[in-house]
């Protein structure tokens, strides 16, 4: 059986390290794994008035759609102030929205990234908090924080170390897949 992946870019940049961590993680993943992108770009802010007036936007409906299809998610996030992007919470407070019903709900998940000293370290605790809102079970081990550009070449991670890392959490990834199978 193959496992569909939905890699999740906290950044909403096109030549993000974060973007280039997820292709990595596609060039790494399992044999019984295969990685789609999703695109934040386009999602509007959360506004419950816009949810009651039109229900959910076609991009929001898209975005819900594609976590509703994938088996696992794997979120690749930078750090703004401390914290993940608005882009990547706001993306989250629309895939939350229904309650037991909505898509994300108790998702096998695993979480990278890759941002200034400390490698996003911050952004991945808040974002494994704001994770518990909707049950998800999130891989622990091993973490992939990779501090800096300079492991990267014209948008490839180049460090051996580093991409030995994500094909481990995508591998641990596929294993919580597994268990529920």
């Amino acid at each position: 059986m193959i496992y569909r992946i939905l890699g999740i870019p906290g950044s909403l940049r096109r030549n993000s390290l974060n973007r280039s961590l997820l292709r990595t993680a596609a060039e790494v993943m399992p044999d019984n794994g295969k990685l789609e992108l999703a695109d934040l770009s386009d999602l509007p802010l959360y506004n419950w008035d816009l949810e009651q007036e039109v229900g959910f936007p076609d991009p929001v409906q898209r975005f819900r759609h594609q976590i509703a299809e994938a088996d696992g998610l794997l979120f690749a996030t930078p750090e703004y102030n401390y914290s993940m992007p608005g882009a990547l919470k706001n993306a989250l407070d629309w895939a939350s929205r229904g309650g037991d019903e909505a898509p994300i709900n108790r998702k096998p998940a695993a979480i990278m990234g890759a941002a200034g000293r400390l490698g996003s370290v911050r952004a991945q605790m808040h974002l494994r908090t704001v994770l518990m809102h909707s049950d998800l079970r999130v891989v622990q081990k091993p973490e992939v924080l990779i501090a800096g550009g300079g492991n990267f070449t014209d948008g490839v991670l180049t460090n051996d170390r580093y991409r030995d890392q994500v094909a481990r959490l995508c591998a641990a990834l596929i294993e919580l897949i597994e268990a529920d199978y």
